[in-house]
């Protein structure tokens, strides 16, 4: 090769690296599709799918063609007319035609073949317009939310092997929330060693303007009111009316046709979830973070996934304040196995570990709980192992568990607080007369001080304190229901359309107050757990509901989404509807004191009761 062509080579990948997805690259979770292979999977009409998500456009792709293909005849029969329709919609969607403008999609793309090597470009843009309500009648409280975001993207194929894209966003961002006291961490062994830890730390309402638990940053870092727009004006929620921006790349690709894939980006993901946003490990709730994460396959009913990654801080004072002493990376490892279409089977682990150049965690064939005995016990560590089994054409079980840290010698699971880990287990069936539909009912429990880890003084980071509790971003990076909670979901799903989605949804969640003269510990994500005497401190025992305040949220919802694509007009509607009905219950006695006490429902300014009628309505210009 000349020197002229490979300066034409350079020049091309620098000016199109990163252009918006193509072909290897990610199908943003969230999307309807996840819900229709969920549906395909459970009836027999594919194969397991990897519990590595998101997945790739060529995947989906491939599974929706095999789905196609398929003629067997199930317990309820083929795949219906509607549910073709469906399916064909996906694959126009996915893989759509490069010839210039579209202004269906809101894209310019081109693709040629050069010495042999096929490549192609796209130039992307949109605009997704999110308003949500909260009314509150007892109080008179009307909360507004504005999320107003406009999208550009670039992405392409080089080769047929990898692709490349950069998704910039910029909007303007509203979520009022009430500061609701300050929670004491439980832990001040450290206070006279490091003048620099907090042991009060505020605890926020969530978002007044959506559901519990649903609300999702759409910025990175920090945020600016749009009445102070300077460089000393970084904020760290959009309490009044602000501007910010994310930035969200990506490189993916393939070997070995397609036995390994792998992908280097920042985005989001769901690993090891029997259901979509269900997983206890790396749920979809999660804030992105930039990892390179890799899938090998040597067989069909075998596959090894591993990432790595570094997370982001929370933003709770100036950007380096709020970041010294939180420099933590990520690394997860799973294995899957399949058994026909009867039973799927994950397990692994995963480590919060302070930035370093530590190779053992980034090795995809070392087990992190193993390799961390070989370092030393600095890092936090979990074991993570899900089973589920399914009657193809009927529907399926599951049980999942994370281990955050546990002691079985003792005995004593439900009781001692340092018997730290999350379970959850559901059902699933198909509803035959309805185009991909089903009903779920799963049960989570995720015990005190899951998810948090004690601040540890480390080699690499001199006398300053360091955090390494299982967030990124200021957000679990396991379940999206906070530590002492759990949750009772039902939901029912459809898609009565080619273009549409609805669900209609009611969970009970039950969560220890987190502020307060009643609060509980091991209810915040920030919480501290006293390493010393686990086993005998009587201050030291959990007991659900019987050990202080808890609040009870009952959630009532419908919400979907329908595209009018179909109507050759470059609009989506989505959102959700429904109440919120909120009390706290209390013990008689003194909260955290290691013995259990009778409940019973309060109504105090402290702790009140709560209705409220919330709405969420969004428009995307362009979809994708």
């Amino acid at each position: 090769m000349n020197i002229k062509r490979c300066f034409v080579y350079v020049l091309f990948i620098t000016i199109h690296v990163s252009l918006a997805a193509q072909t290897h690259l990610a199908v943003p979770l969230g999307d309807p599709v996840y819900h229709t292979l969920e549906q395909a999977q459970m009836r027999g009409l594919c194969g397991f799918l990897p519990s590595a998500k998101p997945y790739s456009r060529a995947m989906v792709l491939s599974t929706i063609e095999g789905i196609l293909a398929n003629n067997e005849t199930r317990r309820f029969g083929k795949l219906t007319e509607a549910e073709r329709e469906v399916l064909e919609q996906f694959q126009k969607r996915f893989k759509p035609d490069r010839n210039g403008l579209d202004l269906l999609r809101g894209s310019y793309s081109t693709e040629h073949t050069w010495d042999d090597v096929y490549f192609s470009s796209e130039l992307g843009f949109g605009a997704d317009f999110t308003f949500a309500g909260g009314y509150y009648p007892d109080s008179g409280d009307f909360y507004k939310d504005i999320d107003l975001r406009f999208i550009v993207s670039f992405g392409g194929d080089l080769g047929k092997n990898t692709s490349y894209d950069l998704t910039l966003t910029g909007g303007f961002f509203k979520s009022p929330r009430t500061l609701l006291g300050y929670y004491n961490t439980y832990y001040e062994d450290f206070i006279d060693k490091d003048d620099s830890v907090n042991q009060f730390l505020p605890a926020y309402s969530e978002p007044l303007a959506y559901f519990p638990y649903t609300y999702k940053k759409h910025w990175d870092g920090f945020v600016w009111y749009i009445t102070d727009i300077s460089n000393s004006g970084q904020e760290g929620w959009p309490n009044e009316l602000s501007i910010g921006y994310s930035m969200l790349p990506e490189l993916a690709g393939i070997f070995f046709n397609g036995h390994v894939s792998y992908r280097f980006a920042r985005l989001d993901r769901e690993w090891a979830g029997m259901t979509n946003n269900g997983s206890l490990v790396l749920n979809q709730s999660a804030q992105p973070f930039v990892a390179i994460e890799t899938t090998i396959t040597p067989f069909n009913w075998l596959s090894v996934s591993s990432l790595t990654g570094v997370l982001e801080y929370y933003k709770t004072a100036g950007l380096k304040e709020s970041a010294e002493n939180f420099q933590n990376a990520f690394s997860i490892v799973m294995l899957e196995i399949n058994y026909e279409k009867y039973m799927h089977i994950d397990f692994g682990s995963s480590v919060v570990w302070p930035k370093r150049f530590e190779l053992g965690y980034i090795f995809p064939f070392a087990d992190n709980f193993l390799y961390q005995n070989n370092i030393g016990d600095f890092d936090n560590m979990a074991l993570f192992f899900n089973i589920l089994g399914q009657y193809p054409g009927l529907g399926k079980l599951w049980f999942s568990l994370f281990l955050d840290e546990a002691n079985p010698a003792s005995g004593k699971l439900f009781n001692l607080s340092r018997q730290m880990f999350a379970f959850q287990f559901g059902t699933s069936v198909h509803i035959p007369w309805l185009a991909f539909s089903s009903a779920t009912l799963s049960y989570t429990k995720v015990e005190p001080y899951n998810y948090t880890h004690t601040r540890e003084f480390l080699p690499w980071y001199g006398d300053r304190i360091m955090e390494q509790n299982y967030v990124n971003g200021g957000k679990s990076l396991g379940h999206y229901i906070p530590p002492n909670s759990d949750e009772i979901l039902v939901r029912l799903e459809s898609m009565p359309t080619t273009q549409s989605l609805v669900r209609l949804q009611y969970q009970l969640i039950r969560h220890g107050a987190d502020y307060g003269s009643g609060a509980v510990g091991g209810s915040s994500l920030w919480s501290e757990l006293d390493p010393s005497g686990r086993d005998t401190k009587p201050n030291l025992r959990k007991y659900f509901l019987e050990d202080g305040a808890y609040q009870w949220m009952h959630i009532f919802k419908i919400g979907g989404e329908y595209s009018f694509t179909g109507f050759n007009v470059p609009v989506k509607l989505f959102g959700e509807v429904g109440g919120v009905y909120s009390y706290f219950t209390n013990i008689d006695g003194e909260p955290n004191s290691g013995s259990p006490s009778s409940y019973k429902v309060i109504n105090t300014p402290e702790y009140p009761h709560s209705l409220g009628f919330i709405a969420v309505l969004g428009v995307r210009i362009f979809p994708k």
